[in-house]
């Protein structure tokens, strides 16, 4: 057995060592008792199995997939306290158990990270290496090389072959000449650019590969059309590229992102909104005898049209629709301005979020004459609607809030948005919803 094929069931050992050894030294009565070290153990083999927890790719690093542990902590925490609510095992306080979970998985979490430090450290002395050739030249080579090059990822580049001419020290020669370097070379992977070979070439480098144990990687004629949220998926046989595979699609993603929505908004509501807006009413009669809840018309997922409430902060005029908040308005009254300031005129969208109109944490929502309007000037601008806008956004903690002054602001708002579309996870939602608390507390510039 290869070494490298030895790691995940070390891996397995000594994680269910740590387990078992840390909770018989803090709750030494479950030592003994074979049933519930049986369920540990079961529970978190089982929820390592159910997100793939073990197999690693060569170019995975610790923060590569760095909510896979997250989860899997997760699921055998719910194990853990239904195991003592279904034995009726005596059950120390919750506090204390926490700080048992805590020191187990920082332990588990330390092991990992010692894991990844080693073999990046194995590799860069040529430990567990692999060589590799390409064959055919083009710009993705380029992307292709900065792979390569990273020490810690065990990739050794002998160079590339092309039919075209090349100085480079990395040429090889034509690509005709590449079986006989093969015979010479202890060549392990093949990269091969598709767009530079013919399908005759194709096949008898699929032929030698086979009959030589050689890996061989096709990179497909992607006309440049690569993006961050693409993947492969498979029709029959065929391999078609799907360039907008979203993390929000998953199933497991839309119930743990809506329940968290509804958890979140129900506490605003009944915690803050429930006393709140009587509050305000109150005070907004100083200042004018209009509605408590200014609304909206504006566009949401896929752009469908919805009502988004917010708190009364400016006075009814006929371009309400149209035209922008600015710097100095002179519409916003003066409970209006400590409103918007604090951001507390949003709060009332939390009702949008019970509805199912909007997200906690999203792009924010434009009004339709702005819709129109951006989604012809802006490249990319309807991405954002693949998913719920939301109260706050990665833009918004990022600084492109409120007034739009430059294009350059709609622009670097959108890409924002877009990010947060293709690289949503709840870790992210929670870390926008802490700045923009921090921010709502200090105050921010574009906040009027």
């Amino acid at each position: 057995m290869k070494r490298s094929a030895l790691v995940v069931p070390i891996s397995i050992l000594i994680h269910l060592s740590l387990l078992n050894g840390m909770l018989a030294w803090f709750i030494p009565n479950l030592y003994f008792d074979i049933n519930s070290m049986l369920f540990f153990n079961a529970t978190w083999l089982l929820s390592a199995y159910a997100i793939d927890y073990y197999p690693t790719s060569r170019k995975e690093r610790f923060f590569t997939n760095i909510h896979k542990p997250i989860q899997l902590y997760l699921l055998f925490t719910l194990g853990y306290f239904a195991w003592f609510s279904l034995s009726q095992t005596p059950l120390h306080s919750i506090a204390y158990h926490r700080n048992v979970l805590l020191c187990l998985f920082g332990s588990l979490l330390l092991y990992r990270i010692l894991f990844y430090y080693a073999r990046g450290k194995y590799r860069e002395v040529g430990g567990n290496a692999v060589n590799v050739v390409v064959i055919g030249r083009d710009r993705n080579l380029k992307k292709i090389r900065k792979v390569f090059d990273e020490p810690d990822l065990g990739y050794r580049y002998l160079g590339y072959f092309d039919n075209g001419h090349s100085k480079s020290p990395t040429y090889l020669g034509k690509v005709e000449e590449a079986f006989t370097y093969f015979k010479r070379k202890d060549v392990h992977q093949i990269f091969c650019i598709a767009s530079r070979l013919s399908q005759p070439q194709l096949f008898n480098l699929m032929a030698y590969a086979d009959n030589n144990l050689i890996k061989l990687k096709i990179v497909p004629d992607n006309k440049e059309i690569f993006t961050r949220a693409m993947t492969i998926e498979l029709y029959d046989n065929v391999p078609v590229l799907n360039l907008r595979e979203l993390p929000l699609e998953t199933p497991i993603a839309k119930v743990v992102k809506r329940s968290f929505d509804v958890v979140f908004a129900l506490l605003v509501i009944v915690g803050v909104l429930s006393w709140l807006s009587p509050l305000i009413y109150i005070l907004q009669r100083f200042d004018s005898n209009e509605p408590l809840f200014f609304k909206q018309r504006r566009h949401g997922v896929n752009r469908k049209v919805f009502w988004c409430y917010k708190f009364r902060s400016m006075a009814t005029t006929a371009d309400a629709d149209t035209k922008m908040m600015t710097k100095n308005d002179k519409r916003v009254t003066k409970l209006g301005r400590i409103l918007r300031r604090t951001s507390i005129d949003e709060l009332p969208q939390f009702f949008n979020v019970l509805l199912g109109d909007m997200s906690v944490v999203g792009p924010r929502p434009h009004m339709e004459v702005h819709t129109e309007k951006y989604q012809s000037s802006v490249d990319k601008y309807l991405v954002r609607h693949f998913v719920k806008p939301g109260i706050t956004g990665l833009a918004q903690v990022r600084g492109y809030r409120g007034e739009i002054i430059q294009q350059a602001d709609i622009i670097n708002r959108t890409r924002l948005d877009i990010f947060y579309v293709e690289k949503w996870s709840l870790w992210l939602d929670v870390k926008i919803i802490i700045k923009t608390v921090l921010n709502a507390i200090q105050g921010e510039e574009k906040a009027y």
